[in-house]
């Protein structure tokens, strides 16, 4: 079994086009052996914001801490802590920070996609 604390893991700044105020922690990912799965634990400062982007594979968040206005398929959606999402493959999605503070998440995707390629972040 591994345990770990978020506050153990080092954030790293996220820095790709389009991205502001965000960083990311693995805590579970392909160097800790996990044959499925990757866990992230993202910050975003307020007035930051995630890519806006699409992928062909799934993820699932668990908004942890914070407000967000997600974007998902060009609707806008109002998210608080305790909100769990599932983005599917190929939709268009964006996380805004648009409260006071951080907004937290944790987010699940595949190790590999596209039959063994690497995820990015996991």
């Amino acid at each position: 079994m591994l345990k770990r604390r978020i506050e153990e893991v080092d954030p790293v700044a996220i820095d790709l086009p389009g991205t502001q105020g965000v960083s990311m922690r693995l805590m579970v990912g392909r160097k800790d052996g996990a044959p499925n799965f990757s866990m992230r634990h993202y910050t975003v400062a307020p007035g930051g914001n995630t890519p806006r982007h699409q992928h062909d594979y799934e993820h699932e968040v668990i908004i942890t801490g914070g407000q967000a206005r997600v974007e998902y398929d060009g609707e806008f959606h109002p998210c608080h802590a305790g909100d769990i999402l599932m983005i599917n493959p190929n939709r268009m999605h964006q996380f805004v920070n648009d409260g006071k503070e951080d907004l937290t998440f944790i987010c699940l995707v595949p190790v590999s996609f596209d039959c063994g390629k690497p995820t990015p972040g996991s």
